[in-house]
């Protein structure tokens, strides 16, 4: 295990200082909330006390706290997750769990998946997702695809967006700081007995920074925009049926930097934008039967990416052309046996799309399909009182490689009436190959699914009536199969893609929380993990790229009886390399957010905050830049 930071021990301390240790399974703002309900670990209602896996909240109130706009930024903060971006806000942005790569990771938006069948890897390039109506965050560490299928190899993040109740009601946010940054959402609904309805629409625009680091000459702004719309209805058409639909639609354009003609091919000031166009459906129905013991919904889904890249230079201006969709079936039932026993089960056939071009080079346009059948299920059980089991099966069949079964089974003790929660977890993972790496022209239709298994273990305790809480988790994830590029010297493509790769994940997470008094609230984690590849050659043992080995976040958050409330932030993020063959260095870093709200009355609410208070210089990615100090000032609404 890696050597502990003095700052990474400091933002530690209200964690270690509890005189227990457990699972992470706390908020981000409200750690001593245990027994709020959660739905994306056993795809039903649960208390978190109750559940075996690793995993975090953030809250309403930890999105409204933190006046979040970019939800990477958000999840940056929480116990095993990193982050990186190609520049300012709208760049490509990679979310890893526990060192998985970016495409190993299940994003979920009210339970659809949303991925790019167009892209390299098949995952979700988080660069477009914007705050807008979402509600709540889970985040699950760790493999997940009994229940969640493809890509939980890292784990899953779950948005839950706002569920429409009461008399027609609405809320609006409008914000405008640094860098000729502007920010404005509205939503409205309604519901009642009957269902309820609810749209929301928001728009985001940013003259940005040079995604080419300024500190190496960058000097071109690279902006970014992007306006999104949702829609949700739910009816209640018997005691017993609801129906109920959603759709959201986002667009964005973000001007980037790329490599300069020869000489000299390496990164540079360019006029290259792109622009990305992402809609997710559902319509679904939900029963409920035998007296509310089994509940159903049977679900259609459709997501569609569309990403163009444009050059203005070029005579050909448009170099890149993509589109994915993915079409899903769903049935899901959830059956309460007894008041010891429930079964979560399901069956799920879906159908992926891709087409790309690059107009610019080729003529050459690239399209295929395929699709996987799905059944999955699992037991839980509560044998004696504070004792919860689970245990679950999936299998899936592909068009193409074939079938892949995966396990998980877990356990949930609560020894003391809730003041310690003890939780052990083994779960399996699997990735199908994406439609680029099996149908491009570097594809292999003969490619294995990515493989993994990882187990984990911990304890969470908590005093002082629940005002304090410290928890520890210990980790490990093997991870087989993985599907990377093998270059040769055979035209006119010089390689194809093979399962060559081999990964070892394994560390610490520690939370806690402390609930000084009634005006101040102290929260924090820390997360040290290795990171390495077990793929054979020269590589093998050397630190996976764009990992940090340690990450820390520590909060404080006063809460003053007029209604001001101020927090500030400070993250840390060590060392990490950016070559696979850990030649080249990306330094620690920590940057420091401050905020401050104050309602003038019941329905406005003025805030404001600075990100990276103190200026700091860093990269997540080689050569590409980040945002500098920037302060941020807006007025919040209800009514």
């Amino acid at each position: 295990m890696r050597s502990i930071s003095v700052l990474a021990l400091v933002a530690a301390l209200p964690a270690l200082a509890s005189p227990g240790f457990a699972l992470a399974a706390d908020t981000l703002d409200d750690a001593t909330a245990v027994d709020q309900i959660v739905v994306t670990a056993g795809r039903a209602d649960d208390k978190l006390s109750e559940v075996p896996v690793s995993m975090t909240v953030i809250t309403a109130q930890a999105l409204r706290q933190h006046q979040a706009v970019v939800i990477s930024d958000l999840l940056s903060r929480t116990p095993g997750v990193t982050v990186t971006r190609n520049g300012g806000v709208g760049g490509t942005t990679q979310v890893r769990i526990r060192g998985a790569e970016s495409d190993q990771t299940a994003v979920l938006i009210d339970g659809v998946k949303l991925n790019d069948p167009s892209a390299t890897g098949g995952g979700y390039n988080f660069a477009t997702l914007l705050a807008g109506d979402i509600d709540h965050i889970e985040v699950l560490r760790g493999p997940q695809s009994t229940l969640w299928g493809s890509q939980a190899i890292g784990g899953v993040v779950s948005m839950i967006t706002k569920t429409p109740d009461g008399p027609l009601s609405g809320d609006a946010t409008i914000e405008g700081g640094s860098r000729a940054t502007a920010y404005g959402r509205v939503g409205v609904g309604a519901g009642g007995a009957w269902g309820g309805w609810r749209l929301a629409a928001s728009s985001y625009t940013t003259a940005g920074i040079s995604v080419f680091d300024d500190t190496l000459g960058g000097k071109e702004k690279d902006g970014y925009h992007n306006n999104a719309i949702s829609g949700r209805v739910d009816l209640n058409v018997t005691d017993w049926a609801t129906l109920d639909a959603r759709v959201s639609y986002a667009a964005g354009r973000n001007e980037y930097d790329s490599s300069l003609p020869a000489p000299p091919y390496a990164l540079g000031d360019t006029s290259d934008y792109g622009k990305t166009k992402e809609l997710v459906s559902y319509v679904g129905a939900r029963l409920s039967n035998f007296d509310g013991a089994l509940n159903s919904r049977i679900g259609y889904a459709y997501t569609q990416t569309d990403r163009d890249n444009y050059d203005p230079t070029s005579s050909a201006p448009k170099t890149f052309d993509a589109r994915g969709a993915d079409n899903s079936l769903e049935y899901q039932g959830t059956w309460k046996i007894t008041p010891i026993w429930r079964a979560v089960f399901g069956a799920e056939t879906e159908r992926s799309w891709f087409r790309t071009a690059s107009p610019s080079f080729s003529s050459v346009v690239t399209r295929h399909a395929t699709g996987m059948d799905s059944v999955y299920g699992q037991l839980q059980a509560k044998p004696v009182e504070g004792l919860t089991l689970t245990g679950g099966v999936r299998y899936d069949d592909h068009d193409t490689f074939g079938s892949a079964t995966t396990y998980q089974a877990g356990a949930a003790w609560t020894p003391n009436a809730g003041a310690t929660v003890i939780r052990a977890n083994y779960g399996e993972g699997f990735k199908a190959p994406s439609l680029y790496q099996l149908y491009s022209d570097y594809g292999n239709t003969s490619l294995n699914p990515e493989e993994a298994k990882s187990w984990d273990i911990g304890v969470e305790h908590s005093i002082l009536e629940g005002r304090a809480r410290g928890s520890i988790t210990y980790f490990d994830r093997k991870t087989t199969n993985q599907i990377d590029f093998v270059s040769n010297n055979t035209p006119p493509n010089f390689g194809g893609y093979a399962n060559i790769a081999k990964a070892k994940s394994k560390g610490v997470e520690v939370e806690g929380s402390f609930d000084v008094n009634s005006l101040l609230t102290l929260s924090a984690n820390y997360t040290s993990m290795d990171a390495v590849n077990k793929s054979a050659g020269s590589n093998y043992g050397k630190d996976l790229p764009r990992r940090a080995g340690e990450t820390a976040s520590a909060d404080a958050q006063v809460s003053l009886p007029n209604g001001l409330t101020a927090g500030v932030t400070m993250q840390y993020v060590g060392h990490s390399f950016d070559t696979i063959a850990n030649t080249r260095r990306l330094k620690s870093y920590v940057v420091t957010d401050v905020r401050i709200a104050y309602p003038i009355n019941d329905t406005f609410e003025l805030y404001g905050r600075v990100e990276n208070l103190f200026d700091q210089d860093y990269e997540t990615i080689y050569k590409y830049g980040t945002p500098g100090r920037g302060a941020f000032a807006g007025v919040r609404a209800k009514f």
